[in-house]
């Protein structure tokens, strides 16, 4: 009772329930863009590979699988620029939240060290810390911080593409905090390890992203072919509908990656054995991937130009899952947007969810069918 009365935050999703109560009282139905929960069918080669996968009678391995690893390997050398890594400085985990919300505990922080994290941010870099007893502390300049020795920062917490703003780093800008972080843990005598949430990196829109693709932290051109420090964390759950299946993984620094899965082995935090066979099956298949980005890029364009012949500015938003928006003009509340989209029956997410910084805009989710995506687009023009 104490620790979550007295460390964490209220669960901030409560506090939408009047609005999407409002929402759905509109006569044709809520059109709920606030959760990116994917909505669209799971892929048959995953279906496959479950069926297939369905005897599994004994413990899976908490190391995953070889074949598993083996597809990590070859899914970042194919898809992401990282060519070589070690099959054995790969981790699956359940899902990526729980390696999010766990890793300070995971590392040892504890009372005095710092963690960084983006200054417009999921919440769960912010919690993860204070579970561990650490000091989270938001940023939009991670590399100057570690160049001003701004506290005992352990731990570098980068989301490229990010959530909720679809912002993404380039090499230089992932070089810069990797060096200084390197820096600053030859300076300080301990390690400082930088994590990248990478999940949204398969769903790029606009260049160079979308042809070059998103550079990732274990990319040669950021590391200097050295992963020391360096872990890579990624879901299927975006590029895949695989969110209720748990599949993700993490990836980067052998030594960090075999500290990481000695304690998990104690823990018993294990991915099912089956769902390891589809994990493995999925990172094997591209099709089904740029499949699922079309629908995505099919509802981001409506949902773009309705926003904007509405009235609305998006910002940012060059890939992931949603659009960073906010209305024309003077600056506005993000609860007064949300209201004012609630009573059109569209629901959208706050950007105080996701820090101080982030008030003025709202979330909006592409993970909506094509019909309920029509519907808000309809309802915006009527507007």
């Amino acid at each position: 009772m104490g620790l979550v009365t007295g460390t964490l935050p209220d669960f901030p999703w409560d506090t939408l329930t009047p609005y999407a109560e409002r929402a759905r009282a509109h006569p044709d139905g809520i059109v709920d863009l606030s959760v990116g929960t994917p909505v669209d069918p799971t892929p048959q080669v995953v279906r496959d590979a479950l069926a297939e996968a369905a005897d599994w009678p004994g413990y899976p391995l908490t190391h995953g699988t070889p074949d598993l690893r083996d597809a990590v390997v070859r899914w970042f050398a194919r898809r992401r620029g990282v060519p070589g890594l070690d099959p054995r400085a790969v981790l699956p985990t359940v899902g990526s939240k729980e390696l999010v919300a766990l890793l300070p505990s995971l590392l040892g922080l504890g009372a005095g060290d710092v963690v960084l994290h983006p200054a417009t941010a999921y919440p769960t870099y912010d919690v993860g810390a204070r579970l561990a007893g650490a000091t989270p502390v938001p940023t939009a300049d991670p590399a100057t911080l570690l160049e001003q020795r701004a506290g005992d920062v352990r731990l570098v917490w980068l989301n490229s593409p990010g959530n909720p703003d679809g912002s993404v780093l380039g090499v230089e800008e992932l070089r810069r905090v990797v060096d200084a972080a390197r820096a600053a843990a030859e300076r300080d005598g301990h390690p400082v390890v930088v994590a990248s949430d990478e999940c949204y990196a398969e769903l790029a829109w606009d260049e160079p992203w979308a042809s070059s693709g998103v550079p990732s932290v274990l990319d040669p051109r950021v590391t200097g072919g050295d992963l020391t420090g360096l872990l890579a964390v990624y879901s299927l759950s975006k590029q895949s509908n695989l969110a209720g299946y748990r599949a993700a993984f993490v990836a980067g620094d052998p030594a960090l990656v075999a500290s990481l899965l000695e304690v998990r082995k104690h823990m018993g935090m294990i991915v099912p054995g089956p769902v390891q066979a589809v994990t493995t099956a999925a990172l094997d298949d591209d099709a089904h991937v740029a499949e699922q980005r079309e629908r995505y890029r099919r509802r981001r364009g409506l949902l773009r130009a309705a926003f904007e012949g509405a009235g609305y500015a998006v910002d940012r938003s060059s890939a992931g899952l949603y659009l960073w928006v906010r209305p024309e003009g003077a600056r506005q509340d993000c609860w007064a947007t949300v209201g004012d989209l609630a009573g059109q029956g569209i629901l959208v997410a706050p950007g105080e969810f996701y820090g101080a910084a982030a008030a003025g805009h709202v979330r909006v989710a592409l993970t909506v069918s094509d019909e309920r995506a029509a519907v808000a687009a309809a309802r915006l023009a009527g507007a």
